[in-house]
């Protein structure tokens, strides 16, 4: 018989791989083609010479990844649990960014689906983590 937690350990693990895989997967995309990334983010490049911050951006997102990947290796699922509530600021500051550049409604649409993912993670973690500190 599979336990409760073991099977919330499960979401809780899926969840947070699948964010590790979009944000490698935009860390990646953001060194391979800059200003392509930036017009999928919703935030448009008015010169290709700005096209470095994209890069920039990139290197924080693959370093973020990585943390997480171990966190998850590890199964920190306190940290982890935190990661996903302080994240929050990333995809509500890029959806206002996009909102205020004017970019596509199903772009600023995704940030709120990014905000709504990050809460459910959050909510299933702190789960996880309780049933494991019984």
């Amino acid at each position: 018989m599979i336990s409760k937690n073991s099977r919330l350990e499960k979401v809780a693990g899926i969840l947070v791989f699948l964010m590790i895989l979009l944000q490698g997967t935009y860390g990646i995309f953001a060194y391979l083609d800059p200003i392509a990334f930036s017009n999928v983010r919703g935030t448009e490049l008015y010169t290709a010479m700005d096209a470095d911050w994209i890069v920039i951006y990139g290197s924080r997102t693959l370093f973020i990844t990585f943390i997480l990947g171990y966190l998850l290796y590890v199964r920190n699922y306190l940290i982890l649990m935190w990661c996903a509530l302080f994240g929050l600021v990333m995809p509500v500051t890029d959806g206002i960014l996009a909102y205020e550049a004017e970019a596509q409604f199903k772009v600023v649409v995704k940030h709120v689906a990014t905000v709504l993912y990050l809460l459910v993670t959050y909510f299933v973690l702190k789960k996880v983590y309780r049933l494991e500190s019984l």
